[in-house]
């Protein structure tokens, strides 16, 4: 899925910094799950459980083994000090050749700040300086508005709703599958983030 090179371990923008996991993370995380428990626990399969710092450690070094396996990409973000976890944002290669899934969370305390956004419009641009890369997608429940507001904002298109894997979320119900394809990336809001000044 990747070269030596690929995908850069860090990201930045004016407020937000974006940045690989490190296992020195696991206090920081623990602190922003434990915090938005309970808006996380409404969408997120991984939160069903309640936190603790032994699960962002298993966590932390699972997301070593996949990063270095080439199956996902999980970023903190980050305020600019990095004395805060906003949230996370991650690339995964489960939806199939020539394409990449991007997901993301943020903390509670956050939110309507445009972070999800931002973070999503830069693992775009990321995805697509992947040859083979075509599409992006984003899946989310159809009752999550403001999860579903990203990629209406970036620009992307709702391709389909399907029904979701019960295997994974513990029951039945739908997610609608939202895709930004290569053709269709530059021009998009989400290029146009990720070119805006000041990215790096």
């Amino acid at each position: 899925m990747h070269g030596s090179a690929w995908p850069p371990p860090r990201l930045e923008v004016p407020g937000l910094l974006l940045r690989r996991w490190s296992q020195d993370d696991a206090e920081l995380l623990q602190d922003a799950i434990s915090e938005s428990y309970e808006r996380l626990r409404e969408w997120m399969p991984w939160a069903r459980e309640a936190p603790s710092l032994d699960k962002q450690r298993a966590y932390l070094q699972s997301a070593a083994r996949t990063w270095a396996d080439g199956v996902e990409y999980a970023y903190g973000m980050f305020d600019p000090g990095q004395t805060a976890v906003l949230g996370s944002v991650a690339l995964y290669a489960r939806v199939g050749p020539g394409a990449l899934e991007i997901g993301y969370w943020v903390h509670s305390a956050h939110t309507r700040r445009g972070l999800a956004s931002t973070a999503t419009a830069l693992l775009t641009d990321v995805a697509f300086t992947l040859p083979g890369i075509e599409r992006t997608e984003i899946h989310c429940d159809p009752a999550n508005i403001a999860s579903g507001g990203v990629p209406r904002t970036l620009g992307y298109r709702l391709d389909r709703v399907q029904d979701r894997d019960p295997a994974l979320f513990g029951e039945p119900g739908h997610e609608m599958v939202w895709v930004m394809t290569r053709d269709a990336y530059k021009g998009s809001e989400a290029w146009r983030r990720a070119h805006a000044d000041g990215v790096r």
